[in-house]
């Protein structure tokens, strides 16, 4: 007879089968058990037969990546530990020494630090492109390109490309491009439906996301996927993510599940606010300009417009360009009077956020793409009632009159 403590281990009762909740289960694993050594050798990671390695997924995993997939518009999915982690996974997976990677002068930052980092010290070379000029990213494309990024719209400054024109170069070129779909949520447009009602066939081949963001919705989470509609890219992917060792948690990937139904219902509630708040901002004096696709006069309102639909969702995001008359030390001023928008990076969760930015030593000087003088301010717009939001803004604001 076993010992308590043996027992404990192993234990013979199982759970009968057939219970069904609104929430699934929550399977949490390093170690799988196997009935046999048969299924211990036939069990394959690759393609979702079985289970072998917690690495390589359990069922709340699996069933967190066939919803983003869904969510997406694509076929196949990998769960990484944050939107940063999505973007290196593409880069190892696609790229070695001797090739280049292109990214647009408003790429979100810590990718272009990749790109001069760790790429640079592998051999691989990148170059920078204007994203709202098409032929300026047709003439850099050369035989050592693998890899476009594509950002809808741009990192902090907003501007919304001509996805569609982006695209069609790197089908005419051969070149694989990857599209940061993180602003877009699979909600303001499909990465993989990119010419929605013509007919036509459009798409980018990778959509990677920040599952931080909008999926998580609470601003607790790290997580990221890798969203594809081609087996073979899916698997070249997926390899790399084996011999990196990406892996997250069963609780974080719960969390996601639990979010994503009001996923659709809390993005449109964060767009229409961000809608009435970046408004109210664009009638003050202060401001030079409100940078918000869905914005008419926005820097690419018209591309925004022509892939999302003129009554489209455009998230929860918006920046504002303080006149230049207005110090940095004011600026800062004005951001620590706020008393509802907290100082913080990320966005997509239920507290409003603001970060302001030394926009000219994030962009490329040769390229021109940023003019302004003043000081760039990003909001990130929470679930908090609007009204209060206002005016919060409007007594922040009088900081920034204060000598600084």
């Amino acid at each position: 007879m076993s010992k308590p403590v043996t027992d404990l281990i192993h234990h013979p009762y199982q759970p009968p089968a057939g219970f069904s909740a609104p929430q699934p289960g929550v399977f949490k694993a390093s170690t799988v058990i196997f009935p046999d050594t048969a299924a211990l050798r036939a069990r394959d990671w690759r393609h979702k037969n079985g289970y072998t390695y917690g690495l390589h997924g359990t069922p709340t995993t699996f069933l967190l990546e066939e919803r983003i997939a869904t969510l997406e518009g694509g076929l196949q999915c990998i769960l990484v530990p944050s939107g940063l982690a999505s973007i290196a996974n593409v880069g190892m997976a696609l790229l070695k020494a001797g090739d280049e990677v292109l990214l647009p002068d408003n790429v979100y930052g810590p990718s272009r630090a990749l790109a001069e980092g760790e790429f640079k010290g592998w051999g691989i070379t990148h170059q920078l492109y204007d994203p709202l000029k098409p032929a300026d990213l047709e003439a850099r494309i050369g035989p050592h390109t693998k890899l476009v990024w594509l950002e809808a719209p741009g990192s902090v400054t907003m501007e919304f490309p001509d996805l569609p024109a982006l695209v069609r170069i790197c089908r005419r070129q051969g070149v694989t491009c990857a599209l940061d779909n993180t602003w877009g949520a699979g909600l303001a447009f499909s990465a993989f439906d990119l010419a929605p009602g013509s007919g036509e066939t459009l798409a980018a081949d990778i959509s990677v996301h920040a599952l931080t963001k909008y999926p998580s919705g609470g601003g607790d989470i790290l997580m990221g996927s890798i969203v594809t509609r081609d087996e073979k890219l899916h698997q070249r992917l997926k390899l790399t993510h084996m011999r990196v060792g990406w892996g997250v948690g069963g609780n974080d990937a719960e969390a996601v599940l639990r979010s994503l139904p009001s996923l659709a219902l809390r993005y449109r509630a964060h767009d229409e606010s961000a809608r009435r708040l970046a408004r109210w901002c664009a009638g003050r004096d202060e401001v030079v300009q409100v940078l918000q696709p869905a914005l008419e006069g926005a820097p690419g309102h018209e591309h925004w417009q022509a892939l999302c639909g003129r009554d489209g969702l455009a998230a929860g995001l918006f920046s504002i360009v303080l006149h230049e008359r207005y110090s940095a030390a004011q600026v800062d001023a004005f951001c620590d009077a706020l008393k509802l928008f907290r100082l913080g990076y990320s966005w997509g969760g239920p507290v409003s956020l603001v970060v302001p930015y030394d926009i000219p030593s994030m962009r490329s000087a040769q390229l021109g793409t940023w003019k302004h003088k003043g000081v760039l301010v990003r909001f990130s717009v929470g679930l908090e009632a609007t009204e209060d939001l206002q005016a919060d803004l409007e007594q922040a604001l009088t900081a920034l009159h204060r000598p600084g």
